[in-house]
């Protein structure tokens, strides 16, 4: 097997704002690996709080070397391998996980999600993102998202009623709110909570910093709106601890290192009894359509990250009536746009 990669800065539509960040572009590296006639892709997406970057993540997959597997049917063996190289670097890691899958899916001839038995109609309807900006963007971000039935709304700062209001005047959509860690006081976060339920919101993601653990278990416990851990959980050692303190977690390749542990996370999470859902960074259609093999089994959809960006390498997932559906082709079901992409 051989292993390439190249580094890609992905543009965004429009200046990407959260609670405590913004930005206009976010760095990737996307990954190729070949094995007899068959080819594999994967990508890592680094935005800022994951800690990875295009220097990080080269350096990383510099000291990958799948020579020494006889093929890529060793899949536990390669990636336990790839995990102990260095700790962290989940981005790194995810983008050696999901060529892998996608090699895989093709020499079987099949889609993941049929590989792992999913129905792909069972798949929830997607969110599509509307970053914190102007009134006039914003206005601007919900007419452009039209075709989608939900909206993800960007709050946590001091003027989170007033862009709802904005939103509510453009649309009844129903709406999520990620707060990106934005709240502080839990009294008050309570407050909005129920404000926000009156605005036809399904569900909180991250409301509060995950360090302030005692505050984000007593609002779970009091709030009327689902309660989705988005920072405050990370890999499979993080789904545990979890329960009692979030209702559900959001499970991201990027922030898990791929598609084998973001499948085993489902499966624990569903033990504990908690909701899943399934996110993306801002991505390309490569990684956005690995994840989208789990979609069918989660509650919640996030999966816009490709929609956000003007410059996609990628053909893939496509979004059919509001559902951000897998295709039928093997493995994630990509294809390149510029086959000479990797010259």
């Amino acid at each position: 097997m051989k292993l390439t990669f190249k580094s890609y800065t992905l543009h965004l539509k429009h200046q990407f704002t959260l609670a405590q960040s913004s930005r206009s572009t976010t760095p990737v590296v996307l990954t190729k690996i070949e094995y007899e006639n068959y080819v594999g892709y994967g990508e890592a997406s680094m935005p800022p709080y994951l800690g990875e970057s295009h220097e990080t993540v080269i350096k990383f997959l510099s000291k990958v070397d799948l020579k020494q597997f006889k093929d890529p049917f060793q899949l536990a063996d390669i990636l336990n391998y790839v995990d102990k190289i260095a700790p962290k670097n989940s981005a790194a890691k995810a983008s050696v996980d999901i060529a892998l899958h996608d090699l895989l899916g093709k020499i079987m001839n099949r889609a993941w999600y049929q590989i792992w038995g999913f129905t792909k109609e069972k798949t929830p309807l997607t969110t599509y993102t509307i970053g914190i900006d102007s009134e006039e963007v914003i206005r601007e971000k919900v007419k452009e998202a039209a075709p989608y039935k939900i909206l993800k709304v960007k709050l946590g700062r001091d003027n989170d009623k007033e862009i709802v209001k904005v939103i509510r005047s453009v649309t009844d959509k129903p709406i999520a709110v990620d707060i990106n860690q934005g709240w502080k006081d839990r009294e008050q976060a309570l407050d909005l909570i129920y404000w926000l339920k009156e605005q036809n919101t399904l569900f909180i993601e991250q409301p509060m910093p995950k360090d302030l653990i005692d505050d984000l278990a007593w609002l779970t416990s009091k709030s009327p709106l689902p309660i989705i851990a988005d920072e405050g959980v990370q890999g499979i050692a993080d789904v545990v601890k979890a329960k009692d303190i979030y209702h559900g977690i959001n499970i991201k390749l990027m922030k898990c290192g791929g598609m084998r542990n973001a499948r085993e996370m489902l499966s624990i999470a569903r033990a504990l009894g908690m909701q899943v859902m399934l996110g993306c960074m801002t991505e390309t259609s490569c990684a956005v359509s690995a994840a989208a093999q789990l979609a069918a089994a989660v509650d919640f959809a996030d999966l816009d990250g490709n929609l956000l960006i003007s410059n996609d390498p990628f053909d893939g997932l496509e979004v059919v009536k509001g559902k951000a559906l897998a295709n039928n082709e093997p493995g994630i079901g990509v294809d390149l746009i510029d086959e000479n992409f990797f010259d």
